[in-house]
């Protein structure tokens, strides 16, 4: 069995079907059309109800998976230099709520997400629903002209959070969609608003670690030069190594390192 899905475990089908049900009667349903999701998700089990909405379902297995995670991102954090900054949450609700109310900040402040319906939770399962974006991709299924062409965009988004001392925390390819020619985030983890300057740089790192494959380490560090100021490009040299370890980024964090320490000299001039 794929390590992923032993660790997200199986939600009993009669859980799932009460959570079902439950959003049926919220709903003014008699019936719903349930597509369950095949996903390489740790931490939730995802569907789809009537093509409207798109529902997470967080057992408290995944909230334990969660706060390994979590451990594991705190120490890697501390490895590059600075402490933790990454939340833990307790409770599968906490999960949920969390993610709402980050995905309803984000649209508040101008940030494309999926609209937030509501989080609640049944029988011990947390449940977050969402509006369903028809027809969308992830940022991996787009073609590498298309990233080219739009990579200021993703950076002009990440520097609109921290403008509003926010930060996604776990941007990744299959964490950014497209959807009718627009970028959306979703998946936004917890991390410390406290902790701006550290959050910007693991962000700016992660998403040079997504573009570096897909457009080379050269035309991502310039796409974020115009964004952010050397200072910051300086900054996110020390998440490159941390971020090549996670298994869900692959890149070349040398040539990345070179690029951005060429862009910060040249911005300094």
């Amino acid at each position: 069995m794929d390590i992923r899905r032993l660790a997200r475990g199986n939600v009993e089908w009669d859980r799932l079907e009460r959570v079902i049900r439950t959003l049926a009667d919220r709903y003014d349903r008699e019936e719903v059309r349930v597509e369950f999701l095949e996903a390489d998700n740790w931490l939730s089990t995802p569907c789809v109800i009537d093509e409207r909405w798109f529902v997470k379902i967080v057992s408290r297995q995944n909230a334990l998976v969660h706060a390994v995670l979590t451990t594991g991102r705190n120490v890697g954090a501390v490895s590059a230099g600075t402490g933790g900054f990454f939340g833990r949450f307790d409770t599968p609700r906490e999960m949920v709520e969390h993610e709402y109310e980050a995905t309803e900040r984000m649209r508040e402040i101008g940030i494309n997400a999926p609209q937030p319906i509501e989080a609640f939770e049944v029988n011990g399962l947390g449940v977050l629903v969402l509006e369903y974006l028809p027809e969308f991709r992830s940022l991996d299924d787009a073609p590498d002209w298309l990233v080219a062409e739009r990579a200021t965009e993703l950076f002009d988004m990440l520097a609109t959070l921290r403008d509003h001392g926010m930060a996604h925390g776990d941007l990744r390819a299959e964490n950014i969609l497209l959807c009718e020619g627009e970028f959306y985030f979703i998946d936004a983890t917890n991390v410390h608003d406290d902790r701006v300057g550290e959050t910007t740089a693991y962000d700016l790192a992660c998403a040079l670690a997504v573009l570096e494959p897909r457009i080379g380490a050269r035309d991502a560090v310039q796409a974020a030069a115009t964004v952010y100021e050397s200072e910051e490009l300086l900054s996110a040299r020390r998440f490159l190594d941390f971020v090549r370890l996670r298994p869900d980024h692959e890149f070349d964090s040398t040539t990345l390192r070179t690029e951005l320490e060429a862009a910060a000299d040249q911005g300094q001039r």
